[in-house]
């Protein structure tokens, strides 16, 4: 049946049992409440009916219906609770060893870029049997990353990136939406998502011809900018910090606070590094505010991120001047 028109959208992602039991559960429930409801308020309203001789009086059997109808839901709602719970955990804990795919959303397109340098839009290709992390981040307004088939919706926002991740179980082509208006052609930012068995997918990979990869025009990126200059691995030479085995390590500030340099660190310090200038330096570095792309800022964060300790001198990367890293 098309996608587009099936009544319940097809279960094609480990999520998506998990999250099919709990909307069950939840209707089900909705449509016996709803039935019980109905016949009571049907029941009552023919005993109770003007002339009737019922008894209209308190006593044990009202206490007990009430005390009943107020405890009762107490368990009903508990499991509602552990078992979301228990689903949310589970969505949103990316596992470790998930491929990532960076996605730049933009009016009206979706961008995506794998690890190996292929280059996507509007169609991604993914392997089954393997978690997929989606790093995302939108370059203008609010977007929504939606795939019924995988029970996937995450909102897209400028300025911050976000995650989500699925892992396909069977092979086919599976709609992806925009699921948040973005302005004049909305509907028309959709696209899709082809999942293949890892054999296909690794032809695939090799059979694309591969753009440079993150962390290769990451590099190209940062001595185009000339970043070189000022971050050559620290000391009493650099004017600005190293960037060597920078990533996910803490660095203290001139305000006397520690901040971790995570991905959210390394792009504000890229665009506004003024905004949290490392100690020991002058806030010298310019800002690079709207004069990087979303892909570009990826692309130095994915090259900052393979400086290992060892990593040469004279590359080092992401910003310039005092400030940051």
């Amino acid at each position: 049946m098309n996608e587009e028109f099936a009544l319940f959208p097809e279960s094609a992602s480990t999520a998506a049992p998990i999250v099919d039991g709990l909307y069950t559960f939840l209707v089900l429930l909705s449509a016996v409440l709803t039935i019980g409801v109905a016949a009571v308020i049907i029941y009552f309203a023919i005993k109770y009916r003007g002339g009737s001789a019922a008894f209209r009086g308190g006593g044990g059997v009202k206490t007990w219906v009430e005390v009943t109808w107020l405890v009762a839901p107490l368990p009903i709602l508990l499991l509602i609770f552990l078992w979301g719970a228990k689903a949310a955990f589970y969505m949103h804990r990316v596992p470790d060893d998930a491929m990532q795919i960076d996605v730049v959303a933009k009016q009206w397109m979706w961008k995506f870029q794998h690890a190996s340098g292929q280059r996507e839009i509007d169609t991604l290709h993914v392997p089954v049997g393997r978690p997929v992390r989606m790093r995302m981040i939108s370059q203008d307004v609010i977007h929504s990353f939606f795939v019924p088939a995988f029970r996937v919706k995450q909102d897209v926002l400028p300025g911050k990136y976000y995650e989500t991740w699925f892992e396909a179980t069977k092979p086919g082509e599976y709609r992806l939406y925009c699921a948040e208006y973005c302005g004049t052609n909305h509907s028309r930012m959709k696209g899709v998502v082809v999942a293949m068995t890892p054999t296909d997918f690794e032809d695939w990979l090799s059979g694309e011809t591969a753009d440079e990869t993150p962390v290769i025009a990451g590099q190209r990126l940062f001595e185009q900018m000339r970043c070189d200059t000022c971050h050559r691995g620290g000391g009493q030479q650099s004017r600005g910090p190293a960037l060597e085995a920078l990533f996910r390590k803490q660095v203290p500030l001139v305000s006397g606070e520690n901040v971790l340099a995570d991905e959210a660190y390394l792009r504000e310090s890229i665009l506004r590094p003024a905004a949290k200038v490392v100690a020991g330096y002058e806030p010298i570095m310019p800002a690079f505010e709207e004069q990087i792309d979303e892909e570009g800022i990826l692309s130095l964060i994915a090259y900052i991120k393979s400086l290992g300790s060892d990593a040469p001198g004279p590359t080092p990367q992401v910003e310039e001047e005092g400030p940051t890293p």
